[in-house]
């Protein structure tokens, strides 16, 4: 029986690739998603499997309204060894992704990972500034991923801020984070079954590297056994 419980909900999930894109030159990741889901530290952890799997990585802090994401920002840059670009305090954000792609791309960067406002005052402001945010950005290289950080924790509200980024931005993959293995994570499965969005990593803990690439059979045998 449980063999076959795994293979209708095997169905559930999107079959669209669950690998970061391998353009050839500079690719450029924006990390979106509410603040408080642990976007800051996804961006850090990513920029980490990156880093040590040989890539050359920079980080953008473009959450520039929250002084406290920058410097957190910064402070793992410097513990992975990789280097952070920030504009002044309150400095729009998409001047600082603008700035960072270029930078990024004299630098020869592999990838420039941008970390993005998670709050602003009502909905379509938050899709207005990441639109520009993503539009500045491809003037100078192409956005090959839009990853949304939800926290697994908040259930059907992880379902709803899914809905609103995909509209701001073309959503490519999810990072799903505080992941517990407890049976709440089924969210994991709600999402990709409602939006066809794969989930590409899965945040398992505090640490730099409690980030690991998601496998749906493994996320499966946890959530049956």
């Amino acid at each position: 029986a449980e063999a076959s419980v795994k293979a209708i909900l095997s169905e559930q999930f999107s079959v669209k690739s669950r690998e970061l894109s391998s353009l050839a030159g500079l690719k450029v990741i924006l990390v979106v998603g509410v603040n408080g889901t642990g976007k800051t530290t996804s961006v850090a952890k990513l920029a980490n499997i990156l880093h040590r799997s040989g890539d050359s990585v920079l980080l953008a802090a473009a959450d520039t309204f929250r002084a406290a994401a920058v410097a957190q920002l910064q402070t793992w840059g410097e513990r992975i060894g990789i280097e952070t670009i920030s504009g002044k305090e309150g400095a729009e954000p998409a001047a600082v992704a603008f700035d960072s792609a270029h930078r990024a791309l004299s630098e020869r960067s592999d990838y420039l990972i941008v970390d993005t406002a998670g709050r602003l005052h009502n909905k379509s402001d938050l899709m207005d500034e990441l639109g520009k945010v993503k539009r500045v950005i491809e003037k100078v290289a192409p956005v090959t991923d839009v990853l949304l950080v939800i926290d697994a924790t908040t259930g059907q509200n992880g379902l709803a801020q899914a809905k609103i980024f995909s509209e701001a931005v073309a959503v490519t993959g999810l990072i799903l984070t505080k992941l517990d293995g407890s049976a709440r994570g089924g969210v994991a499965l709600a999402i990709e079954s409602a939006l066809d969005i794969p989930i590409k990593f899965i945040g398992t803990g505090e640490g730099v590297d409690d980030l690991a690439p998601f496998s749906p059979a493994s996320y499966l045998d946890g959530l049956l056994a």
